[in-house]
């Protein structure tokens, strides 16, 4: 007998569900993408067509009512993710939310206690995370091998050129931090297993006001310190580094790991020794679909829970604050 499918609903036509998140859900083992909705029903008949999907509705409000979806994936822009987060939970759909999940870390909480009366999973897409190398790398600071974690060095940035993007628009929720620099933001909490106590950046703002450029610091109370750029305005780069008293590990590919590669990392001990890691082609999308279905399914809490999504938010939070505020530290409540 074949495997039970979640039956997907997409909330929006986004270019990110189109090209990466809706083909690995149709390539998944245990997931179907039955329906898609869009405010212009044209435009969700065109997207529909394109990937191969059954259903199209002219409002989010239908796909919502639609007896055969179990589970909402929603691509829209930052600044209405809490409304129809919460729309889907009230409607008893499961929901997979594009990262950052939320504004603040109090839409966070407002959401998640949204799912929690619903009786709904939500969780937030950072799918990086279920990549095998990412993985990798956390056993490998776990265990050891490059003593005490010190020091968390990332960068994520790539060069926007067009004016009219919604990463750069402040009442969309855009910026470099909250587009890219939440990556750097969450693997640093990661690799650190714990949560930072102080926040420190410098940004560069665009004419729209929202951060084209940004340099942040985080501090955590054992003396871990974890550096991030992030950037609209700078050539692509997607990388970290996490050092430790007896070596380091350098992650050159990072966040968007091609799925037709196989990616390499490397263990230094200064000049001493060096050892790489290699982790297989696989699609991390598909990995992240795969975990929210079996998650459903199988009754069981997502490995990511929104209260997740608020920690990340609350870091987030203060290093826009210390921005705004010329540079000063800021404690992280």
């Amino acid at each position: 007998m074949s495997e039970p499918r979640l039956r997907w609903g997409i909330l929006s036509t986004a270019n990110i569900g189109r090209s990466l998140v809706i083909p690995a859900m149709q390539r998944s083992r245990n997931g179907s993408v039955v329906a898609v909705a869009s405010r212009n029903l044209a435009n969700a008949q065109s997207f529909a067509g394109q990937l191969g999907i059954p259903q199209t509705y002219g409002s989010y409000e239908e796909l919502l009512a639609a007896n055969d979806i179990d589970a909402i994936y929603i691509p829209l822009p930052n600044s209405m993710h809490r409304e129809w987060v919460i729309k889907a939970a009230a409607a008893g759909k499961h929901i997979l939310c594009e990262k950052p999940l939320g504004l603040t870390a109090a839409e966070c909480d407002e959401m998640a206690l949204a799912a929690e009366q619903g009786g709904v999973l939500l969780m937030e897409a950072f799918m990086y995370r279920f990549h095998p190398q990412t993985e990798l790398v956390q056993e490998l600071v776990a265990s050891g091998v490059i003593g005490e974690l010190r020091m968390i060095k990332s960068a994520f940035t790539f060069h926007l050129t067009n004016p009219a993007n919604i990463r750069l628009s402040a009442e969309l929720g855009g910026g470099a931090l909250m587009d890219v620099g939440c990556y750097c933001v969450n693997i640093s909490r990661t690799l650190a297993g714990s949560e930072p106590v102080e926040a420190q950046a410098y940004a560069t703002w665009a004419d729209s006001g929202v951060d084209a450029q940004i340099a942040g610091t985080l501090r955590w109370a054992n003396g871990l310190i974890a550096q991030f750029d992030a950037a609209l305005t700078l050539e692509r780069r997607e990388a970290y580094q996490a050092a430790g008293t007896d070596g380091y590990i350098d992650v050159p590919a990072a966040f968007v790991l091609n799925r037709e590669t196989a990616h390499t990392i490397t263990v230094r001990h200064g000049r001493r020794s060096e050892e790489s890691h290699q982790t297989v082609a696989v699609d991390e999308y598909q990995l992240m679909a795969e975990h929210f279905a079996d998650c459903v399914q199988q009754q069981k809490p997502v490995r990511y829970p929104p209260a997740e999504a608020a920690a990340n938010m609350r870091a987030i939070e203060a290093l826009y604050r210390s921005a705004h505020n010329g540079g000063r530290p800021e404690s992280i409540g």
